[in-house]
């Protein structure tokens, strides 16, 4: 077992670039460039197993998928280093021009670097949590038996995707239907690499047409993380069987999506949203990508768009930090009562409260909003521990997330035969929301539901003869 440098006070150095900031908070650009800054530095701390010996029971390529590495990465990078194009957009800043500002940035400053505080504390707490569970080599109770992982992996996401309609379509299983989803995909996506690796060319040829038919379906998604995630997944998982050839093919490849998405889903939305078909939406966006004159500046004005208000969540971060607790008290347990009731299935509680509208309650009591608005303004998971309890609700809210993460994967891994179909297969295709985050109802129901679902998986291949107790 991983019990190196078992003293709890090492992680304090984790929490160095917070303090800093604190005691900068009087100086509103230095105490958020410390912050932000910070975040690199817990990143570096975490990767270079400052704290903890980092896992050789694997490749480092081969074990990416673990929480320690990719959730961490995607998580933190996307709450606690994206906000940098915001404050730059404050400053006065597009891209690197500087455009001026039509009015006194003082206080937006001192409220961007009080979140940034949030954040990197959040940071902390979080490779804190996922560094502290960190637990390897794992002792695995079951070993895998099949005699072609192609054909296993394409099996699970035949059978996989038509369970994810008749879920959706059964009111009392609709819980399970995006679990089941997220299974095929990933295993779908596994098993084209697996079927290049096995030569078998029927295999591929399959495989491929279910990514595809997969990728195509996030494209009339509206939402730009599947596409990049169906593209990042594929990447990763041929990494073993074609090395360091992946990085710059599959790197171009997401910088290109990063640059052309932002114009794709504006496109996309407007399209869909006056009552077009998707197909109709995606169609035009496509040609507004591919057949587009003043594509350049278009893609200049909707990444700056993108990049300072919907990749970064820290303005609506700071309009929940001003108006709680000062005119919205804190919520304290609320919020996790709202969430263990929303585990509950509709068909058990008929009465049950819509959660999109618990949830947009809070929104509108902080004046993010209006009412009238007809927009899902979610609160991101930070927020919701910083309303549950200020900095103590950030520090215990972000920690257990990362502790559980780890824990979820290492249980995955122990009965399920190891890294393969434990965290590879099992944790990225029902467990995938660690790496965005949600607020607390929303989270907390898709991690219980795929918790059930990652052992009735089990005892299904169990009962098979493909899981077998050692």
């Amino acid at each position: 077992m991983n019990k190196d440098n078992s003293n709890p006070l090492k992680y304090l150095i984790l929490y160095f670039p917070f303090i800093l900031a604190l005691l900068l908070m009087d100086f509103p650009n230095a105490s958020y460039l410390t912050a932000w800054m910070g975040s690199f530095y817990i990143f570096y701390i975490s990767f270079t197993g400052k704290l903890k010996k980092l896992p050789t029971d694997l490749p480092a390529e081969q074990q990416l998928l673990r929480p320690f590495l990719l959730t961490h990465i995607i998580f933190a990078g996307y709450m606690a280093c994206t906000s940098i194009f915001y404050y730059m957009n404050t400053l006065g800043y597009e891209y690197f021009t500087y455009v001026g500002t039509e009015y006194d940035t003082t206080g937006a400053l001192a409220d961007i670097a009080r979140c940034q505080r949030y954040y990197v504390l959040g940071h902390a707490a979080l490779a804190h949590g996922l560094i502290s569970a960190m637990s390897y080599p794992i002792e695995n109770k079951y070993s895998l038996h099949v005699d072609s992982m192609s054909n296993f992996l394409l099996k699970m996401a035949l059978l996989s995707l038509p369970l994810s309609y008749v879920f959706r379509s059964v009111g009392a299983l609709s819980q399970f239907s995006v679990q089941a989803t997220g299974l095929s995909f990933v295993a779908g996506t596994l098993s084209l690499a697996y079927s290049l690796r096995e030569n078998r060319k029927g295999n591929t040829v399959v495989s491929a047409g279910l990514f595809v038919l997969n990728f195509l379906q996030a494209l009339i998604s509206g939402f730009k993380e599947p596409i990049i995630v169906s593209v990042l997944l594929l990447g990763i998982f041929l990494i073993p069987l074609y090395g360091k050839k992946v990085y710059p093919v599959f790197g171009a490849a997401l910088i290109a999506l990063f640059v052309v998405l932002p114009t794709f889903i504006a496109v996309f939305r407007q399209s869909a949203f006056s009552g077009e078909s998707s197909q109709l939406a995606r169609d035009k966006a496509l040609d507004a990508v591919f057949n587009n004159e003043n594509l350049q500046q278009d893609i200049r004005k909707d990444n700056w768009a993108f990049l300072t208000s919907r990749i970064s969540e820290i303005e609506m971060f700071t309009q929940f930090a001003k108006s709680t607790p000062q005119q919205v008290p804190f919520y304290h347990f609320s919020l996790l009562k709202q969430s263990a009731e929303a585990i509950i299935p509709r068909a058990i509680w008929l009465s049950k409260p819509v959660t999109e509208e618990l949830v947009m309650q809070r929104v509108y009591a902080a004046g993010v909003v209006s009412e009238d608005a007809v927009v899902s303004a979610k609160p991101a998971y930070i927020v919701d521990c910083y309303l549950s309890g200020g900095m103590i609700g950030v520090w215990v809210g972000l920690f257990l997330y990362g502790f559980l993460a780890q824990k979820i994967s290492i249980k995955a891994e122990s009965i399920f035969g190891g890294y393969f179909l434990g965290t590879a297969v099992m944790f990225t295709g029902l467990f995938q929301i660690f790496w965005r985050g949600n607020s607390f109802e929303f989270i907390f129901n898709a991690i219980f539901w795929s918790y059930i679902s990652m052992f009735l998986v089990f005892y299904a291949l169990k009962s098979f003869g493909i899981i077998v107790k050692r």
